[in-house]
């Protein structure tokens, strides 16, 4: 087993501190100097924690070396993407509107890692409020590329899939709302599992979008991703989306043959847009798979073109909701008290545009321009885009035109989603169209960013499981994301199809220029 512990997986960390030959204090030191030289280029965490983690490493080698029971991610270093509560770390979700912020508890899957003894190394930096799918909208500045630092890491949680492709931790917990963990760890050449809805507690990550919401672990290897799954799912009380079936043994479900195994190929997935050098890695990945003993058969999902615009209006109108909150008096920044014009009521003059002053006057108060203002300033631009597009649909004449609308097509989407899984297993095929794009690139065109995700929006409409993991790389030395997706609450399957991928090729062993 290598000395030091940036090589090992996680599987392996967990079990060279068990049996004492890696004390968890050394370990979380490599780690945290690992980051302290990285960070300033990469900007993947937030906030690091080194007297808090080593405190808990500490912790572990004292309850091992006392013969004291351990929890079954005893010494493991985490990172954590800055969406979900930590008790004892700012949680910011990388907005202006929450600088600052230390919430009264620690979301459930942060509790359920603390209660298996992982040690939590710090937060890793995001798109704010999940929305983006570059890590270019976080009010911190932009993630970079650990492959190529001049291109963007993908998002939103571009901060977790960096830190563990640069070796700044062997795991990190995203979040996936259209893609948010599946789409970077894609681009960053690293495993990243959604798991179905429900499966995973929701409570205390802050919401985006939460019909679509889901978290998920992120890590080199699909065995690293199954050891992390059954420390942070199961039913929690607390959540009232979460699902109450038992959680399996996954790890124990992880050398099961793929003969027999029937693997969809969706044709549309292939048309123009998708990069040759890309659809060359995927259609090697399902060479591969067809060498495990599987089979590969074309499937249709008839409604999955109408993905971007159907996801383009559920998740604004339900961030719409769910940001509402934040208006300075609540929840969030509060604006500074002038800088804003108000009108003097009483005056029984119109306004230019023929209102009535006095009603106008209504309107800029105090307390609302306090309002404007605080979110004016809270907000980024793409946060405010999704929230006025959200409003839009949702305001009297337009609901049942758009969102409602967006909610029939959702179930034709989840319907494709059924039928297709009555004749294949897993359906395989791109995480995004190309390699890791430039920084900037899509930045001033919306529409070409929300195209990013439009192989994996579908999957959180339809509430189903889905993995990404890299296939091979580019001419340029990008990494080139091969995705599965399964019908619910079939995480072992989709581990254990890519536990063998992994076992015949090393993609996921590879490491960037950074890390080397």
């Amino acid at each position: 087993m290598p000395s030091d512990p940036l090589q090992l997986s996680a599987v392996e960390i967990v079990a060279a501190v068990r049996s004492g030959d890696l004390t968890a204090t050394a370990c979380t030191e490599a780690f945290l100097d690992r980051i302290a030289r990285t960070n300033g280029t990469l900007n993947a965490f937030l906030c690091v924690d080194r007297e808090g983690a080593l405190a808990r490493a500490s912790d572990v080698d004292a309850r091992r070396r006392a013969g004291r029971p351990l929890g079954p991610l005893a010494g493991l270093p985490v990172g954590v993407k800055d969406a979900l509560c930590t008790a004892d770390l700012p949680t910011t979700c990388a907005s202006k509107m929450l600088a600052g912020y230390r919430p009264p508890y620690d979301a459930e899957v942060v509790a359920r890692l603390r209660r298996a003894d992982a040690v939590i190394v710090g937060k890793t930096n995001m798109d704010e409020f999940a929305m983006g799918g570059s890590n270019e909208n976080s009010a911190f500045g932009p993630v970079a590329n650990p492959w190529d630092t001049s291109r963007a890491p993908g998002g939103s949680s571009g901060g977790s899939a960096a830190c563990v492709a640069a070796d700044m931790a062997p795991v990190a917990i995203g979040s996936d709302t259209g893609g948010s963990i599946r789409q970077p760890a894609g681009l960053c050449g690293i495993t990243g599992l959604k798991p179905t809805y429900g499966r995973v507690s929701r409570r205390g990550l802050v919401a985006f979008a939460s019909s679509l919401d889901q978290i998920g672990p992120m890590a080199r290897s699909a065995a690293d991703c199954a050891l992390t799954l059954e420390a942070i799912a199961g039913h929690d009380p607390g959540d009232s989306t979460s699902l109450t079936d038992a959680v399996p043994d996954y790890s124990r479900m992880l050398d099961k043959p793929l003969t027999g195994l029937r693997i969809g190929r969706v044709p549309e997935h292939f048309a123009a847009g998708l990069d040759p050098e890309v659809a060359r890695g995927v259609e090697e990945a399902f060479a591969v798979f067809r060498e495990l003993g599987a089979t590969v058969h074309d499937v249709r999902l008839p409604h999955a073109h109408h993905g971007i615009p159907t996801y383009y209006l559920i998740a604004p109108c339900e961030a719409s909701s769910n940001l509402a909150r934040y208006d300075g008096a609540h929840y969030g920044h509060r604006a500074e008290p002038g800088g804003g014009h108000r009108a003097e009521p009483g005056k029984g003059h119109r306004a230019a545009d023929g209102r009535d002053a006095d009603a106008t006057a209504a309107f800029e108060s105090p307390l609302v321009e306090m309002y404007c203002r605080s979110r004016a300033e809270g907000f980024g631009p793409e946060v405010k885009r999704r929230i006025m597009l959200g409003t839009y649909a949702l305001s009297a004449g337009y609901y049942d035109a758009y969102y409602a609308k967006a909610l029939r097509v959702r179930r034709l989407i989840r319907q494709d989603y059924l039928d297709a899984f009555e004749s294949v297993d897993l359906i395989g095929g791109p995480v995004s169209a190309t390699a890791a794009f430039p920084l900037g690139e899509k930045t001033g065109d919306p529409l070409a960013m929300y195209l990013v995700d439009m192989y994996t929006v579908t999957a959180n409409l339809a509430g189903v499981g889905g993995i990404s993991f890299p296939c091979g790389f580019t001419a340029g030395g990008l990494p080139i994301g091969f995705q599965l997706q399964a019908p619910a609450l079939a995480e072992s399957l989709l581990l254990n199809a890519t536990d063998r991928f992994q076992s015949l090729t090393d993609w996921h062993r590879r490491r960037p220029p950074l890390a080397v």
